[in-house]
């Protein structure tokens, strides 16, 4: 079936989103219908999950087979697997243990997930809001806070804000690259893969700190008294002066100043697993700067429970964002520079 779904996806592929639907019904048929008589939505239904098959294909009014990808239990895997951007939920409250199982298993992705019945099930909903689509009822669960005109409102902020910076900050960080040259062998910059808006890999700058370049499957996180880190490196942890070149990273419109700290790959293959709700951190470009480091979770994360209390922070600040919030987490980032002993 999803070798079907793909040759019939082919002809969007590159134009728009992926989409599923979990729950074959009339009304899920008429999203469909929607979505292919509205190009300008941008979104390309891939086909459908749901459970009772043969009821489903006897309903079929066109004589034609539907595209079915599988059971409601296997909608994560194929998700991750052929990276869908949206899920549509239209499925009838009476289903609410199996929904509830399926936004559990979907919170390692960084799919946006909507519900299309009217009745809505309580969940801890992301950035909710209620739209429709030529009268369908769509209810988002787990949505980007950066759509529509916050996008352009979060672009504009960071362009201005890093332009600035950058000019005020060029002298400092040109007398940093003389100092990181001059106190240790090797490249002034640090380039390490990270993971960017919906979980792509993007590419970090940061004034090299250390006496290695670790991009590896496994890196580890800097201890306190940590080896590898030069004295001059240890400074610029410290002050977090070894950030600077990430401004560059929000003009090339890569970062953002206020998000989510990218972790390294590694760190996020291995966090996936153990904490739920990880990868929606995703949903939004990483920051210099986030609402998790002001409250003091910045540094090393030693144990589970530390970077448990970073991502709900995190998340929180996906739930609440406002342009005064950022704002505020700027200002608030310079106190907490000058004063946190969980640098080094």
């Amino acid at each position: 079936m999803a070798g079907l779904a793909m040759q019939r996806w082919s002809f969007v592929k590159g134009e728009r989103s992926r989409a599923v639907i979990v729950g074959l019904s009339d009304l899920s048929r008429k999203l469909t219908y929607q979505f292919k008589q509205n190009p300008m939505l941008g979104v390309g239904c891939m086909g459908f999950f749901d459970d009772r098959w043969s009821e489903r294909l006897q309903e079929d009014r066109q004589g034609q087979p539907e595209a079915l990808l599988g059971k409601i239990s296997s909608t994560a895997e194929f998700v991750k697997t052929y990276n869908v951007q949206h899920i549509y939920i239209a499925l009838p409250l009476s289903a609410q243990p199996r929904i509830m199982a399926l936004l559990d298993e979907l919170r390692d992705t960084t799919a946006s997930i909507y519900f299309v019945p009217p009745d809505i099930v309580s969940f801890d909903f992301i950035q909710a809001n209620i739209s429709t689509i030529n009268g369908i009822p769509i209810v988002a669960v787990c949505e980007s806070p950066f759509i529509g005109i916050n996008s352009i409102i979060k672009r504009i902020s960071d362009v201005m804000l890093s332009l600035l910076i950058l000019l005020l900050i060029a002298p400092v960080m040109l007398l940093i690259a003389i100092g990181v040259k001059l106190s240790s062998r090797g490249p002034v910059l640090f380039k390490q893969r990270r993971y960017g808006l919906d979980g792509k890999d993007i590419v970090v700058y940061k004034f090299r700190s250390m006496t290695v370049m670790e991009d590896d499957e496994l890196v580890n996180q800097a201890t306190r008294n940590d080896p590898r880190i030069t004295p001059f490196g240890g400074f610029l942890r410290k002050t977090s002066l070894d950030e600077l070149p990430q401004f560059i990273n929000v003009l090339q419109g890569r970062m953002s100043i206020v998000g989510p700290r990218p972790h390294a790959i590694s760190h996020n293959e291995m966090y996936r697993s153990l904490i739920k709700g990880y990868m929606i951190r995703h949903k939004v470009k990483p920051g210099i700067t986030g609402w998790a480091q002001i409250n003091g979770f910045r540094g090393e994360t030693e144990i589970l429970e530390k970077m448990q209390a970073r991502i709900d922070y995190d998340l929180d600040y996906l739930r609440n964002w406002s342009l005064l919030l950022d704002l505020l987490i700027i200002f608030k980032t310079i106190s907490v520079v000058v004063r946190d002993k969980n640098a080094y």
